[in-house]
């Protein structure tokens, strides 16, 4: 598996930013692998992204990206929502969508079409799939949402005065703005949903899986039933499971098997 790591200048942050990268093109000419369906068509790409508090890291098991071709690319998008927060240097959703895979097609000759372009996540990173996914379906074909943080409607109404657990009202404001209107902007996936059905634009195919133990399960059994009640095809998977890796190793394979065989 090559490796790299780049460090480059964000016009998206306006300062330095990193992401990592594996990509399976290092095959043993001394022990070729046999041809397969996967290793005879174009490589692919996979976004992967990092829950609150994470950072860049490939939780994808690499005999997967072997076995199904295909590269990952996962950067440090701090504590982001992966949403173009209101202050200078907090733009991440342009930073993923345009600014990164841009960048990839350049430097890489990969991520040219979204049939080509997947993205997933876990919590935070989740929420961060979803929103990216359905805000630029030109870019991303395929949406893998694992124990997904979709807080919008916890948040709203917050004020000043109050906090939770994870962050205080000046963190949520940054990051999704008015909180008084923030579902019904576009930071709000279901805003999006609704957007595109209006439109008539096709959407990314969506896999939505949540460990039944987790403490996100409601949000993301609401989503699942809105899905539903806008007649949007997607997959929705729980089992037993908790928030940790345990569970999004076991369904990390799973999404690789449904987005790539």
């Amino acid at each position: 598996m090559a490796t790299f790591k780049i460090d480059y200048f964000s016009n998206a942050l306006h300062r330095m930013a990193s992401f990592e990268m594996w990509i399976p093109n290092d095959v043993r000419t001394d022990v070729p692998p046999e041809p397969t369906p996967y290793n005879q068509r174009p490589m692919k790409t996979l976004f992967v992204l990092h829950g609150y508090t994470g950072k860049a890291e490939n939780w994808i098991p690499a005999e997967l990206q072997t076995q199904y071709n295909f590269a990952v690319v996962s950067l440090n998008a701090e504590n982001s929502f992966y949403l173009d927060g209101l202050s200078t240097g907090h733009a991440f959703e342009t930073l993923v969508a345009i600014e990164l895979v841009d960048y990839i097609r350049k430097t890489f000759g990969l991520a040219m079409r979204p049939e080509d372009t997947y993205i997933t996540g876990l919590s935070m990173g989740g929420f961060g799939a979803i929103h990216t996914g359905l805000a630029h379906p030109d870019r991303f074909g395929k949406i893998g949402a694992m124990s997904s943080a979709l807080i919008i409607h916890q948040i709203a109404k917050m004020t000043p005065e109050i906090d939770n657990p994870v962050a205080n009202y000046y963190y949520y404001h940054e990051c999704f703005g008015d909180l008084d209107t923030v579902e019904e902007r576009d930071c709000n996936p279901e805003v999006l949903v609704k957007k595109l059905k209006s439109q008539g634009v096709p959407f990314p195919e969506l896999y939505l899986c949540c460990g039944t133990e987790d403490f996100l399960i409601e949000p993301n059994r609401a989503f699942h039933r809105f899905l539903e009640d806008e007649h949007v095809p997607h997959e929705y998977h729980e089992s037993p499971g908790q928030h940790d890796m345990v569970f999004w190793q076991e369904y990390a394979r799973k999404i690789v098997a449904w987005m790539f065989a």
